[in-house]
């Protein structure tokens, strides 16, 4: 086993209108996560349950997280495989299901990394990277749900 990493940060709800919690409808979602050294995170929840649609919402930043983890793990593996990438973008999606009591999870995210590389050489590689990288990924190894990659790689 290897070493420990531990992340701190703290999350502050800002939502308070002068009633608490009286009633469902008598605070906001707001909130402020921070960490050391760090721009604060505006935060809410989903505008489905009563939150500001110009802060992000956890949902959001469970999807982000994975496509942050896969890309970064990826762009490792085409590093120290010779493999020249000169663009990266994720149009991610993760879907999550309710119950009539609240609760819910999330049942799947699908990665949609499209990915430049720098000659046709290197295409075939830089496909077969995309599967390494989630065995890689620390976002994607915690989650209980499976994360789908559909990657699409193109030379320059």
């Amino acid at each position: 086993m290897g070493p420990v990493h531990t992340y701190d940060v703290s999350v502050a709800w800002t939502g308070d209108r002068g009633e608490g919690t009286s009633d469902y409808r008598s605070y906001g979602r707001d909130h402020v996560v921070r960490a050391e050294g760090r721009p604060d995170l505006a935060g809410s929840a989903d505008p489905t349950f009563r939150g500001d649609a110009d802060r992000w919402n956890p949902e959001q930043l469970l999807v982000a997280a994975l496509a942050q983890c896969h890309m970064l793990w990826y762009l490792h593996l085409c590093a120290t495989n010779e493999v020249v990438v000169t663009g990266y973008e994720d149009e991610a999606h993760g879907e999550m299901r309710t119950h009539r009591d609240g609760s819910g999870e999330f049942t799947s995210v699908t990665l949609r990394p499209r990915v430049t590389v720098a000659e046709p050489a290197m295409v075939e590689v830089a496909e077969r990277l995309h599967a390494e990288a989630p065995q890689l990924c620390f976002i994607a190894r915690s989650v209980n749900f499976p994360v789908a990659h559909e990657p699409t790689v193109t030379a320059a």
